[in-house]
């Protein structure tokens, strides 16, 4: 490893989502390995993690799109560069990613991206394949970005999201909050089948939804308990869904928990996670990986990420996107299915370790040809 190495990552705010928690974790390895790490964003809940586990955080406004203050922030954002003076940046997302390609172009700065999803093919998200290596979360997004960007294989790296085994470790549960959890949402003798994730169009819950009214007549125990919040400007959504249970007349078999952070402990209630993207795959699917790690299995839309992760019949199932019937087919499969050693195969597939090293080594790749 380079001594000192300064390692910097950009993405919009440390709020909820893969992305983000993926980052804090991050740079948590980043410093017990004896590393630099600073992380700039607009803020968010995840800060005070990030400052607490050794990293240190710059405050900018690299999340808004308004072209009038483009150069304003590009302006800063170059001289906050100066200042910090990084041996590598890493960018997630395509707004800092714009915001640093005119900050940096009198330092050039060694960087590397990663394509955390897939975004409309434009010119504005065509930015996230420019980096000196570009890392995907699964072939999935690898197959996608050279599809449509012509992105060389000799720049694209695939290195799937990583599961900290400590905080996703059943032996390690708060059994207190779980009990509360359970009694708090009625999930004793049911058969609890778990949405995970923010509350937005793309997550495909009105499927999952639609699913459950499917399969309560043949698996009347069935709650489904959706865990994740409305995005601000995002609630419509959530209302829909709360409509969508009403018509249904799933009141006693759907409910809403709302954003959690005890997350390991709500994926051992679970008996099935299910997550039905329609339109928009999953780049990877973290909570995917994370459930298989607390041994709750998997249905999943075939498409995306999930392809790497979901092996038919080992660990759950995939299913057609936008499929209600197909899905409610599995959920009572699921029910009538019990699967061995899904912690230990997704510890050996999807480990943080295996993560970080992985990108260690292309940073190494990238300073070493400054």
């Amino acid at each position: 490893m380079i001594p000192a190495m300064h390692v910097v990552q950009i993405l919009p705010a440390l709020t909820e989502g893969g992305v983000e928690r993926g980052t804090v974790e991050f740079n948590r390895e980043l410093v017990r390995r004896g590393l630099a790490s600073t992380v700039i964003s607009s803020g968010g809940r995840l800060v005070e993690t990030l400052i607490r586990d050794g990293g240190r955080h710059v405050t900018l406004d690299v999340k808004s799109k308004n072209p009038l203050t483009v150069w304003t922030r590009a302006a800063r954002l170059r001289r906050t560069l100066v200042e910090l003076r990084p041996d590598i940046v890493h960018l997630r997302s395509r707004m800092p990613a714009w915001l640093f390609t005119f900050a940096n172009r009198s330092q050039r700065l060694p960087f590397v991206t990663t394509v955390h999803g897939f975004n409309s093919v434009s010119a504005y998200s065509r930015i996230m394949t420019t980096g000196q290596r570009v890392i995907c979360p699964s072939t999935a997004v690898a197959t996608y970005i050279a599809r449509h960007y012509a992105t060389p294989q000799s720049s694209i790296r695939i290195i799937h999201r990583g599961i900290d085994p400590e905080p996703f470790d059943p032996a390690r549960l708060d059994t207190a909050f779980m009990a509360a959890f359970r009694r708090e949402f009625g999930l004793d003798g049911r058969f609890v089948v778990l949405g995970v994730g923010r509350i937005t169009p793309l997550k495909g819950y009105d499927v999952l939804l639609r699913a459950t009214s499917l399969a309560r007549g043949r698996l009347p125990n069935i709650k489904t308990v959706i865990v994740g919040g409305a995005e601000p400007g995002r609630e419509g959504t959530l209302e829909e869904l709360r409509r969508l249970v009403r018509v249904l007349g799933l009141e006693e078999h759907a409910v809403f928990a709302g954003s959690r952070r005890q997350i390991a402990e709500i994926y051992a209630c679970g008996n099935v996670l299910v997550s039905c993207n329609k339109a928009k795959p999953e780049s990877f699917g973290r909570s995917m990986a994370e459930a298989l790690a607390m041994n709750c299995p998997v249905i999943a839309t075939r498409f995306g990420g999930a392809l790497d992760i979901v092996r038919e019949g080992e660990d759950g199932w995939l299913v057609p996107p936008d499929d209600a019937e197909a899905l409610a087919d599995r959920l009572v499969q699921a029910s009538l299915t019990t699967f061995r050693g899904l912690r230990a195969n997704a510890l050996a597939r999807f480990s943080l370790e295996q993560m970080v090293e992985k990108t260690l080594a292309v940073y190494r790749e990238v300073v070493g040809e400054k």
